[in-house]
């Protein structure tokens, strides 16, 4: 008996973290204006088009000097990921850079740091999905932790803001999203040691990795 009541109230605290994420991915969006830094970095993954897209319309309003898609597909070409981005061919070819080694969330945040030191940034935009956002602020924070960071999330059309319950695809991304998010609070509660390669399993580079 005492066993079944632990597990309750166990499945509910998870239930009410669960709720508060949701809440959380569903206020930040629409993003408000960020104040311009030295770099914007756009992560791929599910819905990387609306992502880049929006990297991109900061970019071009002069948000930042320059800009990095991190986690491209080894396959895509400098050209494809141009038409996705629908940038300007001179602002794209002078101040786009592209990284092909992050396959994962964790992977994002090391190429992000190498880019950023070799840069000599000391503030970035971070553009992901609304979803991701939280995952990715920590991943990056802790491969990051003297640089600025501006989440700028991008509204994931399946989620239907606060109605994410309501399609079994809404909620099996919250639900996955909010467990990879509870993996990462306990990493850095239990060991403090930032993101690790282990972390996450990396997939391989044949399409668009997943957020």
């Amino acid at each position: 008996m005492r066993g079944l009541i632990a597990l309750l109230v166990v499945a509910a605290i998870w239930a009410s973290g669960l709720l508060a994420f949701a809440a959380r991915v569903d206020r930040s969006t629409p993003a408000p204006e960020p104040q311009a830094a030295d770099g914007i970095v756009a992560l791929t993954g599910a819905g990387s088009n609306a992502r880049i897209g929006a990297a991109m319309e900061l970019l071009e309003d002069g948000k930042a000097q320059r800009m990095l898609v991190s986690g491209v597909n080894r396959e895509a070409s400098r050209e494809d990921i141009r038409t996705v981005s629908r940038a300007v061919r001179r602002l794209y070819d002078c101040c786009v850079d592209l990284g092909f080694d992050a396959a994962n969330t964790v992977g994002n945040a090391r190429e992000t740091q190498e880019w950023a030191r070799a840069m000599g940034f000391d503030s970035l935009i971070v553009v992901t999905a609304d979803y991701h956002m939280p995952r990715a602020m920590l991943e990056l924070r802790g491969a990051m932790p003297n640089v600025e960071l501006t989440p700028y999330p991008v509204i994931t059309p399946v989620l239907k803001a606060n109605r994410w319950w309501r399609t079994s695809g809404g909620a099996r991304l919250m639900v996955m999203e909010y467990s990879k998010y509870l993996a990462i609070l306990g990493r850095e509660a239990i060991l403090g040691l930032g993101p690790r390669a282990d972390a996450e399993t990396p997939t391989p580079a044949t399409g668009p990795k997943k957020g």
